[in-house]
């Protein structure tokens, strides 16, 4: 049998009146890059796929999800820790992403969005010739040198 601690209940209404988090949360994300795309990966449980938008506009992309609890006529609560929250996350997509083939899913609370890199900032080799002709020389850039400002950055809010 559960017992009524009026403390806490004097707690969770104190934590909603001084409560400084009213705007948009934070959704935890992961972002890593595997061969020629990156991939996001962000946490947002019991939100309805519905809710979720994910824009690029120029090299900034933004997400955003609702929560919304629905409250029954005539319930009576015993305890609501769960609550109704927005959720935004926006990145820096820096230069050398294909913004046109972005793509996301969302499955079991999970967000994931597909980041391609675009052609023009994949390695590759570039052929140096000398003036007899005979040498051909090969050059290549490294990935890490050129993908040290290029690749996605989170943007705090």
């Amino acid at each position: 049998m559960a017992t009524y601690d009026p403390f806490r209940d004097l707690d969770r209404l104190a934590t909603s009146f001084f409560d400084v988090r009213r705007g948009p949360r934070r959704m935890p994300m992961d972002l890593y890059r595997d061969g020629d795309h990156y991939v996001l990966t962000a946490d947002l449980p019991g939100i309805d796929p519905g809710s979720v938008d994910v824009d690029v506009d120029g090299q900034l992309l933004t997400i955003r999800a609702e929560r919304t609890l629905s409250a029954g006529e005539g319930v009576k609560w015993i305890t609501r820790e769960r609550e109704a929250a927005s959720f935004v996350r926006q990145l820096n997509l820096g230069q050398g992403i294909d913004t046109d083939r972005i793509s996301a899913s969302y499955s079991n609370g999970v967000l994931s969005v597909t980041i391609p890199v675009s052609e023009k900032a994949k390695p590759r080799k570039i052929e140096v010739a000398t003036e007899e002709g005979a040498q051909v020389l090969q050059a290549h850039e490294t990935a890490s040198a050129s993908q040290a400002a290029d690749h996605p950055q989170p943007v705090e809010q």
